[in-house]
């Protein structure tokens, strides 16, 4: 291929944004993995604090890298719509953190296993985000009224996570999990890092089986859970910006740093008790805004950005000070009841 066949091929359009785009985005990613896997998280061991919040700040540090790259791409408008949408997904996906929590600990799965779950899981989430959010865009182009449908579904959201309890295994999970075991076998144990195991079995003339092991359990859960969040965040970046290359890209940056996230909050998860009525609170001021734009409105991209992260950082912070609060009222009823021990 000549040349300029080539760099006529680079140009063509795919979804709006020029192949060469993709291609490149494509290629950070997969080196982005390949480092992570490679060279990070070679060998089998529990991450600690420091490695994982340094990683986490690595991802969000190449996510702004890339923004800055749009903006003097695409312009300031396509880098501002990327920005918001990315902070947008990153504080929705704070609430997979909580179902990975639930899902480990449900399957007993070791801290050494949790990273290569989560891996795995993300390289589904790449291809399935990707299907979603070609078929969300084409619609939301073809039928602009289906906006305002995600609106109110998102404002329905978020007053099911008002209601709604996490801290316990929910019932549509645990029918995964039974009807998996109904279809295909499972062993009771895990087998180190393995997904599936052949195990001896005389009542079949090979003398031999394969299992899946719990630990593939955890890894299907862990994809269903992505795919349910997904019909909540999905719609919420698009209301964004209907751009697929903006919310497809958005959404696996926001996504790729979420397993060293997990890894860096996980151990003080039940501090923070008002991140989901935040984030909440982010689903419902996202659904208003769709539906106030529906009657004429209009939301600058910044306003949007700025609601978001107040919101965040808010709920963070009133999570730490209702906690430091409780703390030194238990403090106070310890002394207390000390002093009356002695009298």
């Amino acid at each position: 291929m000549a040349e300029a066949d080539i760099l006529v091929w680079l140009g063509t359009s795919v979804a709006g944004t020029p192949l060469w785009a993709w291609s490149l985005f494509v290629t950070l990613v997969l080196g982005l993995l390949a480092l992570d896997l490679g060279v990070f998280h070679r060998g089998q061991r529990v991450i600690g604090l420091r490695e994982s919040l340094a990683s986490s700040l690595f991802y969000i540090a190449a996510a702004l890298c890339f923004c800055g790259w749009i903006w003097f791409s695409f312009g300031s408008q396509a880098g501002l719509s990327f920005l918001t949408a990315y902070v947008l997904e990153k504080s929705l996906s704070l609430d997979n953190i909580f179902v990975f929590s639930l899902i480990f600990g449900y399957f007993t799965i070791p801290a050494t296993l949790q990273h290569r779950v989560l891996f795995w899981g993300i390289l589904g989430v790449l291809v399935l985000r990707a299907l979603l959010i070609a078929a969300g865009t084409a619609l939301v182009r073809e039928f602009s009224w289906l906006l305002t449908v995600f609106g109110i579904l998102l404002i329905g959201a978020a007053v099911q996570m008002f209601r709604h309890d996490e801290r316990k295994f929910s019932f549509s999970q645990t029918r995964i999990v039974d009807n998996f075991r109904r279809w295909f076998r499972v062993t009771d144990q895990l087998h180190g890092r393995a997904f599936f195991v052949r195990l001896t079995d005389d009542s079949v003339p090979s003398g031999h089986r394969w299992f899946a092991t719990p630990l593939f359990l955890a890894l299907l859960l862990v994809e269903f859970a992505d795919v349910i969040f997904a019909f909540e965040s999905v719609p919420a970046v698009l209301s964004i910006t209907q751009e697929p290359y903006l919310v497809y890209t958005s959404n696996i940056f926001a996504i790729l740093g979420l397993r060293a996230m997990y890894f860096a909050i996980s151990s003080g998860i039940e501090k923070l008790q008002y991140l989901k009525h935040t984030l909440a609170l982010i689903l419902m001021f996202i659904g208003g805004k769709i539906l106030y734009q529906d009657f004429g409105g209009h939301v600058e991209p910044l306003i949007s950005l700025s609601v978001t992260l107040f919101l965040l950082i808010g709920g963070i912070v009133y999570s730490w000070w209702r906690m430091r609060e409780a703390g030194k009222a238990g403090s106070a009823q310890q002394e207390k009841a000390s002093s009356e021990t002695l009298v």
